[in-house]
């Protein structure tokens, strides 16, 4: 598990980025896979999610957990939800209320108002941060009273720029939408690398957010123990474990 240095500050919240260390999954899913939309033992993946639980110290039946579609949808959390929710990012000021988000090379983003005590879990892949998940995000936080300078804001593992190699009509989406864009681009030997951190970064930054921290762990590489998609392609595996990221204001 690896935790981010400005919110270990505060006392009030738990939270932890998860890799694949300390699970009972077995197969192409050893280790902590918390994705319940894999092909994996159903009964293994509940037994790594109460393992997370225990860890960030939530009850399980707290967790919740999207179904997640590459959106920019935001759901505000005021109790348990009756049935799991469609979209990308959740929003709750209620203690005790854990926030999940799977990821495998996305971005898992976390986003702290101390004034308010208001916490917020999203995931960003190039779709959802194509669709500005992230300043739709923020303009939640917005409508809630909170000021952009209080905010922290924290980009989780996902893939390296130097690992995330892209097709030109991919690089023409982008540079279409805002020329600018074409910094978070590198050709290299006739390749095309993108940066998901930096193009996630400058969304906040934009927004007006200043506190931002990046956890630097590149998912793509063996040694990090993540589960990532673009491993499981290279190595022609028919699906993938999850990473799981957590935040809950105790």
């Amino acid at each position: 598990m690896f935790k981010s240095k400005k919110l270990s500050k505060f006392k009030m919240i738990r939270h932890g980025f998860f890799n694949r260390l300390g699970g009972v999954s077995k197969g192409i899913y050893k280790g902590l896979n918390c994705g319940l939309g894999s092909d994996d033992k159903i009964k293994d993946v509940r037994k790594n999610i109460e393992k997370v639980c225990q860890k960030i110290g939530c009850n399980k039946n707290n967790l919740i957990m999207l179904d997640q579609i590459h959106s920019n949808h935001i759901h505000k959390i005021i109790k348990i939800p009756k049935k799991k929710l469609k979209g990308d990012s959740l929003i709750t000021n209620k203690k005790g209320i854990a926030l999940g988000i799977l990821t495998a090379d996305c971005a898992p983003v976390f986003i702290y108002d101390p004034v308010n005590n208001l916490i917020c879990a999203l995931h960003a892949g190039w779709k959802g941060a194509y669709k500005k998940i992230v300043s739709t995000t923020l303009r939640k936080f917005k409508s809630n009273g909170s000021n952009f300078k209080n905010l922290i804001a924290v980009i989780g593992p996902c893939i390296g720029k130097e690992n995330y190699e892209v097709r030109n009509d991919f690089l023409d989406k982008f540079i279409n939408l805002d020329n600018s864009n074409k910094k978070f681009f590198k050709i290299k030997r006739d390749k095309i690398y993108f940066s998901l951190k930096d193009y996630i970064k400058e969304q906040l930054v934009r927004s007006g957010v200043k506190n931002i921290e990046i956890i630097r762990k590149d998912t793509y590489k063996l040694n990090n123990n993540f589960f990532s998609a673009r491993q499981s392609i290279k190595n022609k595996l028919h699906d993938y474990g999850r990473n799981i990221s957590v935040i809950m204001i105790k």
